[in-house]
């Protein structure tokens, strides 16, 4: 049993990657066995409108931890190169956090135990970085399920087992360590699942043929390819182009979340078996969400270019729980973003945010604690990728594009699935001035001008140098899908 004495609460966040909010049990997916995720829904808040800060992972992964938008953090696309020289495709280090800081950091400096276990892809992963002790990471941002490459200690190994069995007993192994100290801990649960690829060699064989030859695949649309889909090198490894395709790809992805499931399972149930679950706030939340036929995409933001703000894209799921603590059972509809995270955590354990200048978050402290979230509220929540930007309250969505494509305009109350693009309705000026002032102002407050993203010609094919440092730090290699 443990034996771990001390009067700060440990945390433990979890993120998945590439997961939609729709893509859970508890978010209404009869098609999902989520046990472990429900689990946690029915012991604290399901967030309902929770957003990531760009519609792709290495920029939503900088602003979780930093509390930054891509806007000042500089991480603006997928890390194309910079993550590790020990990868053919990359061959490179580049410490694109080199100079910013987390909120990791303030934890580890008021004697927490900080520890990363999985993705990293935020550049140089040899590199043990913002305050985490604890350093065992995958060597890229995604490949293969089964030998992944992994760091440790600044080696590459490559482990037979599958990559989501493998990040947990890591994870588990950090937590074993805690059992007898007298420190709190922070641990950093970073999936690579369920990322392409979705092919049946990548996945346990006897789940993923249920879903294959069993499964009605029912919970996505099944659409004609949008006209703006890229090739599957940028968005998904896999595209549902015609039904085995479509299968194939919901198949592994399904699969993949179910084996997610079962793995925090082990870590939920380890929490119980030393009890620490109730000293223990778990977060589990997704870098961004996912397009799996829906409106016609397959992949995230980057699945289409201009990229795509489509709320199955920029929509995660988030649930927090910590019994005795957090209100049970609770479904919660505030708008809140990534870039809340940072100041809600340090807030909770009972820190003020040392980089306080100029971050845009807000704490949701109050919403963990049942009560009101107060008097700094927000009405809004925004998104950028690259010179495409979003705008969305509850009602209204706006979708700006400073460089290529239309702007888009959605009634949320009336067209929830973004279906109707109002933007050219004369009848809605109003509004569209109205939300592009909002958009402007919010963005302006807070953007570093030698980072702005609207300068900046990313195209959703990956980011391959510092902005400041690089002539071209963005690939431009696009490809749609119907041209290949």
């Amino acid at each position: 049993m443990a034996s771990q004495n001390t009067d700060k609460p440990n945390i433990l966040f979890i993120l998945s990657d590439d997961q939609g909010a729709w893509a859970m049990g508890c978010a209404g997916n009869g098609e999902l066995s989520t046990p472990n995720l429900d689990r946690l829904a029915e012991t604290g808040i399901n967030f309902q409108n929770f957003f990531c800060a760009s519609p792709v992972c290495s920029p939503a992964r900088a602003s979780i931890l930093t509390g930054e938008i891509p806007s000042q953090h500089g991480v603006q696309d997928f890390l194309r190169k910079g993550n590790s020289k020990f990868i053919n495709t990359d061959g490179t280090e580049i410490t694109y956090m080199e100079g910013r800081t987390s909120y990791i950091e303030q934890l580890s400096e008021n004697g927490y135990n900080c520890g990363l276990s999985g993705k990293w892809h935020l550049g140089n992963a040899r590199l043990p970085q913002f305050g985490f002790e604890y350093w065992n990471v995958h060597a890229s941002g995604g490949g293969p399920y089964y030998k992944p490459p992994m760091i440790e200690n600044g080696e590459l190994y490559r482990p037979a087992e599958y990559v989501t069995d493998i990040i947990t007993d890591n994870a588990l192994s950090f937590l074993e360590k805690q059992i007898d100290s007298d420190s709190p801990f922070s641990l950093n649960v970073h999936y690579t699942a369920p990322h392409a690829p979705w092919t049946r060699e990548n996945h346990p064989q006897e789940k993923f043929d249920a879903f294959y030859n069993e499964s009605r695949l029912e919970s996505t649309p099944d659409l004609p390819i949008h006209p703006h889909q890229l090739d599957k090198e940028a968005g998904a490894a896999t595209i549902g182009s015609d039904q085995e395709g479509r299968k194939t790809a919901l198949s592994g992805y399904f699969t993949a979340i179910e084996e997610m499931d079962r793995n925090i399972g082990r870590i939920i149930d380890w929490l119980e078996e030393n009890d620490l679950r109730d000293n223990t706030l778990v977060i589990f939340t997704a870098d961004n969400g996912m397009n799996m036929g829906h409106h016609g995409i397959w992949g995230k933001g980057n699945g289409t270019y201009p990229p795509n703000m489509y709320d199955t894209a920029v929509k995660i799921p988030t649930l927090v729980s910590r019994p005795g603590h957090v209100p049970q059972n609770v479904d919660c509809t505030e708008l809140l973003s990534q870039y809340d995270f940072s100041p809600t955590l340090l807030d909770y354990v009972g820190l003020e945010q040392k980089n306080t200048h100029n971050l845009p978050g807000r704490s949701f402290v109050n919403l963990l604690e049942g009560r009101d979230f107060g008097s700094d509220k927000p009405v809004y929540v925004l998104d950028e990728y690259g010179p495409t930007r979003m705008i969305r309250t509850h009602k209204w969505k706006y979708v700006h594009r400073y460089q290529f494509g239309d702007n888009e305009l959605y009634d949320l109350e009336n067209d929830p699935d973004e279906e109707i693009n109002l933007f050219g309705s004369d009848a809605h000026q109003e509004i569209k001035e109205k939300l592009l002032e909002q958009l402007e102002s919010w963005y302006d407050k807070y953007t570093d001008p030698s980072v702005d993203g609207r300068k900046n010609s990313i195209m959703g094919r990956g980011q391959i140098g510092m902005i400041k440092d690089s002539d071209k730090p963005f690939a431009d290699d696009v490809v749609y899908f119907n041209q290949s």
